[in-house]
């Protein structure tokens, strides 16, 4: 997870320093990283100490300074890709062809990502030139030793019992920064995290935070979408005992809570919204609203009603 911290956090961070706690139980309670927080003071400190709005604006300073210009800036760039575009070239053709155009200056090249990426950011208006109506592509990786959900036990598809899960993420801005949800098939409590990179390895880690407090009893099965970032799943068995299952492509039907839950949290997190200006405290607030809520289904009980005496129990 990257290690940037958020206005929000940064004052947090200073009124656990005025109250006199260290580093280390700082670190605890931030769910940060110990070296975070010693570089965060370390760097970010005036002559009167430590203060949230200086801090913030000594990071911005630094982070503007070391920011690479990006490709798309340059006026030729800029232009070429413009034009194949309103001539409805795709931008995987139009990464490719820039080679074949300028073979000596590798400093023109870009990948399709770089270009969708760009449209999505800073020009939202160019989506209309590409051929899927302005939806851009998902990037799928491969997913191996994976078992389809059409080898899911029926004990799960039925509902029969606690303990079975969906799992998906919900994309903020840029594809960059996501949160990991993961929702309970049959009571409909929800474990959420916030991931600052989509890469396998994190939303894994999140996903293994998320669960490994449940007792063994409420963790039996996860069903995932099959978004490259669960590639990783093997590391949720190895390390909970977790069944995995992967549902078919494009059936979002078949993670009806998943989907449910997913749409629920853009009441609070708009589509655009820049997770990692979203602190750790507000994901856990809205965490315990959604599982606080009362659902028809359950004759108006909330989720954690359901499940609080099969935490106690266990």
């Amino acid at each position: 997870m990257a290690n940037h911290l958020t206005f929000e956090e940064r004052r947090f961070l200073y009124r656990l320093r005025k109250k006199g706690k260290s580093p280390p139980e700082i670190a605890e309670l931030m769910d940060r990283d110990r070296s975070t927080i010693y570089r965060e003071l370390k760097r970010n400190a005036g002559q009167r100490g430590y203060r949230p709005k200086q801090a913030q604006r000594l990071a911005d300073e630094r982070r503007l300074a070391s920011r690479r210009p990006h490709k798309m800036d340059d006026p030729d760039v800029h232009q070429y890709v413009q034009d194949r575009l309103e001539k409805r070239w795709s931008p995987e053709q139009i990464a490719g062809r820039v080679q074949c155009d300028f073979p000596r200056s590798s400093a023109r090249w870009l990948s399709r990502q770089t270009i969708y990426d760009w449209i999505d950011e800073r020009a939202p208006e160019w989506q209309k030139l590409l051929r899927r109506g302005g939806r851009l592509p998902e990037k799928r990786g491969k997913l191996t030793d994976c078992v389809r959900i059409d080898g899911r036990p029926d004990v799960i598809n039925r509902r029969r019992r606690y303990g079975d899960w969906e799992g998906d993420t919900v994309v903020g801005k840029g594809r960059r920064s996501a949160l990991v949800t993961l929702v309970e098939r049959k009571s409909g409590y929800a474990r959420i995290g916030r991931v600052d990179s989509m890469k396998s390895d994190m939303t894994m880690h999140m996903a293994k935070k998320r669960m490994k407090d449940l007792p063994p009893s409420l963790r039996r099965s996860m069903t995932f979408d099959n978004g490259k970032e669960f590639a990783e799943h093997r590391k949720l068995t190895r390390g909970l005992g977790l069944e995995v299952y992967f549902a078919d492509p494009y059936a979002a039907w078949q993670r009806g809570a998943n989907e449910n839950m997913n749409g629920l949290l853009r009441q609070f997190f708009p589509k655009g919204t820049d997770f990692t200006q979203v602190s750790h405290r507000e994901v856990a607030r809205v965490e315990l609203l959604l599982n606080g809520r009362p659902r028809k289904r359950h004759d108006y009980r909330t989720p954690a009603e359901i499940l609080a005496p099969r935490f106690c129990c266990n």
